[in-house]
């Protein structure tokens, strides 16, 4: 479980992992040897797995957000996911609860990028089915944790 100090430091790397440690020192009153300390455990350890800039989608061209619901069938959830997940347009693949066996989101470039996409999930030897459901409208999508 992270400490409070850790909680602080993260904190301050979530809104600008670019800051010094004498900046994120400064703004969370740790002294900076033990802000460099912090960090390094965090990232040996696995719990700061790298530094990412939060990117505009459409700007890059990726006009389209889609949630896709997937029914995977005889036992195959776990291979069928990691092939699924291979692709540059999923950005998250789920195990999930409920009707569905998996919900992955998806960038893509326009209506017949995902079309593309959606028949070749489809043609996957163990899906038997899918939902797609379209985002019109992003409200909050916070690639960071509430620390």
């Amino acid at each position: 479980m992270a400490t409070e100090t850790e909680r602080k430091i993260v904190n301050c790397l979530n809104k600008d992992a670019r800051k010094s440690y004498r900046e994120i020192s400064r703004e969370t009153g740790v002294s900076v040897p033990a802000v460099i300390q912090t960090i390094k455990k965090l990232e040996e350890i696995g719990a700061i797995r790298g530094y990412v800039p939060v990117l505009n989608p459409e700007y890059f061209g990726f006009g389209l957000i889609a949630i896709i619901a997937l029914r995977i069938s005889q036992g195959k959830l776990l291979e069928t996911q990691k092939k699924i997940a291979e692709d540059k347009r999923v950005m998250a693949v789920y195990d999930v609860t409920g009707d569905w066996d998996s919900i992955l989101i998806g960038y893509f470039i326009d209506r017949e990028d995902l079309n593309q996409f959606i028949k070749r999930v489809l043609s996957l030897k163990y899906i038997d089915r899918t939902v797609t459901h379209l985002v019109l409208n992003v409200v909050k999508n916070e690639p960071r944790l509430p620390l």
